[in-house]
């Protein structure tokens, strides 16, 4: 019988794979931004990087350069993301900060949430969207649902 892990060493269940143009830069970028530390790269035949991994607080990030032949294609080059990555961090305004000091973009400012968390969102230079995230405050999933309810009927009722 093997003694080789399912899982690896270092990794949970679940860990994202983003494509990025400039994956060199991006790497670089993701240490000033987040604190991430380059676990292993390995470069391609035309110096692109074909896989890299990262570790950002307790949890792996893998990337890769985009690669048009291959249909592998960053948000810069589709124009648009429809994934939100989630980072918790102690101090979500500091890491907010950070990050725009790196070279991200203001999508949504720090605020306390309905939900119990300290939340913001940027846009790093690659079309990422990254959630900075504080939990601050135990709520039950009928607390939540009661705050999204009032939350959101303030929020139509200014739009009206």
């Amino acid at each position: 019988m093997s003694s080789t892990k399912h899982i690896p060493e270092g990794y949970h269940t679940l860990t994202p794979h983003i494509i990025v143009r400039n994956a060199t830069e991006a790497l670089d970028f993701y240490k000033r931004a987040f604190g991430a530390e380059e676990i292993y790269s390995v470069p391609g035949p035309d110096g692109k990087l074909m896989h890299a991994e990262i570790k950002i607080g307790n949890s792996m990030l893998m990337l890769a350069d985009e690669n048009p032949q291959w249909g592998v294609l960053s948000p810069l080059t589709v124009g648009n993301t429809s994934v939100t990555l989630s980072l918790y961090v102690e101090d979500a305004d500091s890491t907010f900060n950070q990050a725009i000091t790196a070279g991200a973009t203001s999508k949504m400012p720090v605020a306390d949430m309905f939900w119990g968390d300290r939340y913001g969102q940027v846009i790093d230079p690659y079309g990422h969207c990254w959630a900075v995230c504080t939990h601050i405050k135990d709520m039950t999933p009928e607390e939540i649902t009661k705050a999204s309810i009032e939350a959101m009927s303030k929020s139509c009722a200014n739009n009206a």
